[in-house]
């Protein structure tokens, strides 16, 4: 073994750890919506770190960015990546509502590939919704019908408002709702069609 930047000369060790764990972005949150704030703390590009990985290097910049939110009296950040698109949250991938359609920022733009972005997108195209994955302006984003945050740990998690400007009536959004009593039925086995998502443990 080796202490030092060289991984070479040390073995890959894997733990896995399981434990209770409540509503990560809270329960009043999760029923009636998140407060955000734009981050002055880019997402890393792909010349700087590999933005497709779950690494835990790459939280470092989500740290500072989470810190700045709650510090400024919000719940969570958003972080544009280095064009100046929306890319997510700390830990989060966003969708944005609009006319019924929704949108969510593409993997080229920066944004982790995550399981639950994933999952909403085919439960939403699977209920009839148009899904689209492009770059999403900041502008795009505070004149958006309804906002949320996705993840394994945000579940689907509402945002009410972006930097002090409130997204679609302020509340949680009917497309963000169906799409979330869907998730979590899911989650609970009580939607058939989607039982081979679940693994007993």
């Amino acid at each position: 073994r080796e202490m030092g930047v060289n991984p070479l000369a040390n073995p890959v060790e894997v733990a896995i750890i399981s434990w209770r764990w409540g509503a990560y972005l809270g329960e009043e949150g999760l029923e009636n919506g998140i407060r955000c704030k734009i981050s002055s703390w880019m997402r890393p590009d792909s010349r700087m770190l590999p933005p497709l990985a779950k690494a835990s290097a790459n939280y470092g910049n989500s740290v500072l960015a989470k810190l700045e939110a709650l510090q400024c009296g919000y719940d969570e950040a958003i972080q544009l990546n280095s064009q100046g698109y929306v890319c997510e949250g700390t830990g989060e991938n966003i969708f944005i509502v609009k006319e019924g359609v929704l949108f969510t920022p593409p993997t080229e733009a920066g944004a982790l590939e995550g399981i639950t972005q994933n999952s909403v997108i085919t439960m939403a195209q699977d209920m009839g919704m148009t899904v689209i994955r492009k770059n999403i302006s900041r502008e795009e984003l505070f004149l958006a019908d309804e906002a949320f945050l996705t993840g394994t740990a945000a579940e689907i998690t509402p945002i009410r408002e972006v930097d002090k400007r409130v997204i679609g009536r302020g509340v949680k959004g009917e497309i963000t709702a169906a799409l979330q009593a869907r998730f979590f039925d899911i989650c609970r086995g009580k939607d058939e069609k989607y039982l081979h998502w679940l693994e007993f443990v």
